[in-house]
């Protein structure tokens, strides 16, 4: 069946706000006048979900439901989800009833307005302010700050894509946050739209402070990846020249210490210091070595190429260009 708009709806645990769900967003879809899909990925849940799941899916064919093994996280049933897509727009939202479908007009009002990717910000958040709003306002700060594209709320799952936008993703960890950074990253013109949000009706939320540590390390994951994913020499070669600088200073204050203060350079800690630190700043050019050699591996051997193309005008297209485009269609 072909389609215009897929939705990507993650289910984890959510057996009682499914049945509400469904008919809201149906009752959207319908309105719409896309012709659409509607796709549940059950990321293993253990209170009944797949069952409700399955007798939708039986009494709609655009409904269509992935069940996982066990729970693999949002991240990687968004990947699923992504996979499947058949949509020419991509729309996520979760199952708790938080999102509110009848804001999907609206992402798709930004989306034919020529943007790639529409995120959304649940300006007037319905949760605890201590344990979610506080940490969430925090780290969209971060976030934006690192990342370079400034929105205000990385952490709705109610976004909106066009799927071209897409093909290039490989998502890992907690890494579907940062989705608008990656395509902003391939060229993708990015907006924000203010949301309704509201509480939650039944189950329990599966977010929480424990998950702060894992976004941290997925962002410096982020930066490390858009600043020196083609020349981590760059990062380790300049983390290892500044070792070695301070190994050099600290060897230097010990002859300093040594002919002007007397103190022996066996007796001085610093000598250890110096050492230490010229010793680590080599080992960290030698890490940057190794990675290029990675770099140039991992592109070679998989015939692709640094960059991303849309288009071109009036000029025969390079055969690097259209293996590219063929990876991208065969990953």
């Amino acid at each position: 069946m072909s389609c215009r708009l897929s939705v990507i709806v993650p289910v984890y645990n959510e057996r009682g706000n499914l049945e509400l769900l469904l008919p809201s967003l149906q009752s959207v879809l319908r309105a719409s006048g896309e012709e659409y899909e509607i796709i549940f990925i059950d990321d293993g849940s253990t209170d009944g979900s797949a069952e409700v799941l399955e007798s939708m899916a039986a009494a709609d064919p655009r409904i269509k439901v992935v069940q996982f093994r066990r729970n693999f996280g949002q991240t990687a049933a968004l990947s699923a989800g992504f996979d499947i897509a058949a949509g020419e727009f991509v729309v996520t939202l979760d199952a708790d009833l938080q999102n509110d479908p009848e804001d999907i007009p609206a992402v798709l009002a930004g989306m034919r307005q020529g943007f790639d990717v529409v995120s959304c910000w649940r300006r007037d958040r319905k949760d605890a302010w201590l344990t979610r709003i506080l940490p969430s306002k925090a780290a969209n700060l971060l976030i934006s700050w690192i990342g370079g594209v400034r929105l205000h709320d990385y952490g709705c799952t109610l976004k909106g894509y066009r799927a071209e936008v897409l093909r290039h993703m490989q998502l890992y960890g907690e890494m579907h946050r940062f989705i608008p950074i990656y395509a902003s990253w391939a060229g993708a013109r990015v907006t924000e739209i203010a949301v309704k949000h509201h509480p939650r009706r039944h189950g329990s939320s599966k977010y929480g402070l424990g998950r702060t540590h894992r976004v941290l390390l997925d962002l410096i994951t982020v930066k490390l990846l858009s600043s020196y994913s083609t020349k981590p020499m760059y990062f380790f070669g300049g983390a290892g020249l500044l070792a070695c600088a301070a190994g050099v200073f600290f060897a230097g204050w010990t002859l300093f210490d040594k002919f002007f203060n007397g103190i022996k350079a066996h007796r001085n800690p610093l000598l250890l210091l110096a050492v230490f630190l010229f010793l680590l700043g080599v080992q960290f050019i030698l890490m940057g070595f190794v990675a290029e050699i990675m770099i140039r591996i991992y592109y070679e051997s998989r015939n692709k190429t640094p960059y991303l193309v849309r288009r071109t005008w009036n000029i025969p297209e390079p055969e690097a260009l259209r293996q590219n485009r063929a990876n991208d269609r065969n990953p």
